[in-house]
């Protein structure tokens, strides 16, 4: 099988869904008002609350949104085969994750850029309100966790990579410095300015890690985590014009110029898909992703085809950012295509390799070994990027291995494999490193209001000391599971937590819509919250009976797997509840004179 059909048929099915899913969404469940004052406006206050423009706020929160799920998930579902990720991205995401995306985010805006939890309170009820805070906290902690530690293990003794991704943050800087003082006018060189210093940080970081710098850049994982962590502090605390709205929006700028050429690079080199449309491990028994394909695909992959991460970022940053209310169906349902576009993208380039080389890059050495196979053209490549490739775990090196092969398909690129390789793990950087920025400051805000209930000063979000502390908490809890996890327990525990919350997520928008007299629109929520939550506490039951708690047994893990357990189980409680207090205000509804106003 070649990719070219597959690519083909993936952008027509997001094309029509753009066109007229959305459409009506916006028309008529939600009718979105052009002249409805936002909340950009009516709150501003110069740090949170910012009118900003349609295609920088769409660059933030696609870069936000889009942080290493859509790219990882896939690699590791590929396990399966590439039919059930292919077939799961595409009809989730115009069906479900887009839905969610679009709905929350509308909510949000016509709220006061409100959060989830407080939107669950408020159309729920004061009990879901407070699980769902709960919910999102536990998300911010597993997801930012796991997609950290892809790029741990891809920066890890990699002073080229260090170097690249380190320069991105001050080019941030710079580059939101800029945008303050000079406004609109200071787009377009900006932009220039930020795209032109990210290419030079690639060819400058092979002449970095061939000098006397290599030694100092040569960082340990330890290291590592810890300065994500120092990262994920400052891009919490500073005013989010200075590092983390200029930093996605350039994010943004890479993601989708290097998406548009894969998607060229696919479409000229039609390369092999090596790997079966369904695999022998599609029974269960895989050695990256434990369980079978059914239901453990669907958390996977969750980001490319829903995520309730995405929730947060729509009910989070981007709302208090919205300039006009029409915006949202762009940047809501708009950006979370243009994610499962990226998860195609990443899934055709690790089909793309032989199966030898895709196990030998995603499993321990000595796990790989006891497989039977043998790597085809893994040395080879080792050889061409200059670094060792065999036993990088996590998806991220096999990922990049897959796309700077697609890359250097194209006729006369062939010799720039190392640089090919050396961009796509800046690329796969960046996506991990937007989850954490924005994670960990969505994470504060939640924080804050909880604190906000005990002591009013917290729920202020330019209180300096409130700010510090809720941060602090938020890094203290992603870093302690960064620090001692591994990719076969942090992602489970990710796709679990994200799509619970997008369950809850699809629960909030369910009643948002009831509320407000809809409920004939009401299916557009109801159908695939009856299928993620079906699909996601099935695998939830799973991952704790087969996966965590027989790792809870083995020596030094213990408070891994009980933690991984005990948070999965409150995870699902808490979306029970949620779903039953939301059944109890449904079953109610009918009864009630509710405004036949938009959602």
């Amino acid at each position: 099988m070649h990719a070219l059909p597959l690519m083909i048929a993936a952008l027509c099915v997001l094309a029509i869904g753009y066109r007229y899913y959305s459409a009506f969404l916006a028309a008529k469940v939600l009718a979105l008002d052009p002249a409805a004052p936002t909340p950009a406006h009516t709150m501003f206050d110069g740090q949170n609350y910012v009118p900003t423009n349609k295609w920088v706020l769409f660059g933030h929160h696609f870069a936000a949104i889009t942080g290493a799920g859509p790219l990882l998930g896939p690699v590791f579902a590929a396990q399966f085969g590439y039919a059930p990720g292919l077939l799961w991205i595409l009809l989730g995401v115009v069906l479900a994750g887009a839905v969610q995306d679009v709905v929350i985010l509308a909510a949000s805006t016509r709220r006061g850029g409100r959060s989830l939890a407080e939107i669950a309170r408020s159309e729920i009820g004061p009990t879901a309100g407070l699980i769902t805070g709960i919910a999102i906290l536990f998300l911010i902690v597993a997801a930012i966790s796991a997609m950290g530690f892809a790029v741990v293990n891809a920066l890890a003794e990699s002073p080229w990579g260090i170097f690249t991704i380190g320069l991105t943050i001050p080019i941030a800087i710079v580059m939101g410095l800029g945008l303050q003082k000079l406004g609109h006018r200071g787009i377009l060189p900006m932009t220039v300015f930020g795209v032109v210093a990210l290419l030079f940080g690639v060819v400058a970081g092979r002449a970095v890690a061939q000098s006397s710098w290599a030694a100092a850049l040569t960082l340990s994982k330890p290291t590592i985590v810890l300065l994500l962590c120092g990262y994920g502090f400052l891009a919490s605390a500073l005013p989010v014009w200075l590092l983390l709205t200029p930093r996605d929006y350039l994010s943004a700028f890479m993601k989708l110029g290097t998406i548009g050429v894969l998607v060229v690079g696919v479409l000229l080199v039609n390369p092999q898909l090596h790997a079966p449309a369904f695999s022998h491990f599609a029974a269960g028994g895989g050695p990256i992703v434990p369980g079978r394909v059914l239901p453990f695909v669907f958390i996977t992959i969750a980001c490319g085809a829903i995520s309730g991460f995405h929730a947060l970022v729509g009910s989070g940053t981007t709302p208090k950012m919205i300039d006009n209310e029409t915006h949202c169906r762009t940047i809501g349902y708009g950006a979370m295509l243009c994610e499962a576009l990226v998860a195609v993208v990443a899934l055709i380039a690790a089909s793309s390799l032989q199966p030898g080389d895709y196990y030998a890059i995603n499993l321990p050495i000595d796990k790989f070994a006891a497989l039977g196979m043998q790597p085809v053209d893994l040395d080879h490549i080792s050889v061409a990027v200059g670094e060792k490739l065999a036993g990088r775990t996590g998806g991220s090196v096999s990922l990049a291995v897959g796309m700077a092969v697609i890359f250097a398909g194209i006729r006369g690129l062939g010799h720039l494999l190392s640089y090919w390789y050396h961009f796509a793990i800046m690329f796969e950087a960046l996506f991990v490193l937007t989850t954490i920025d924005a994670g960990t400051r969505i994470g504060r805000f939640v924080v804050q209001e909880f604190l906000g209930r005990a002591w009013r000063p917290f729920a202020r979000t330019d209180w300096l000391f409130g700010n510090l502390c809720a941060t602090s908490i938020v890094v203290f809890g992603w870093g302690w599971f960064l620090y001692t996890g591994n990719v076969s327990t942090l992602w489970p525990l990710l796709g679990v937590a994200n799509q619970l919350l997008a369950a809850v997520a699809l629960v909030v928008g369910t009643s948002v819509i009831i509320n407000r007299g809809r409920a004939r629109y009401a299916w557009v929520t109801l159908l695939p919250l009856s299928f993620v939550a079906t699909m996601t506490l099935w695998s939830g039951w799973l991952n704790i009976t087969a996966n965590f708690l027989p790792l809870a047994q083995k020596p030094g893990k213990a408070a891994l797997g009980y933690m991984s357990a005990l948070v999965t189980g409150v995870l699902m409680v808490c979306a029970l509840v949620i779903l039953a207090d939301a059944l109890r205000k449904w079953a109610a509804a009918p009864g009630r004179a509710a405004p036949a106003t938009a959602a």
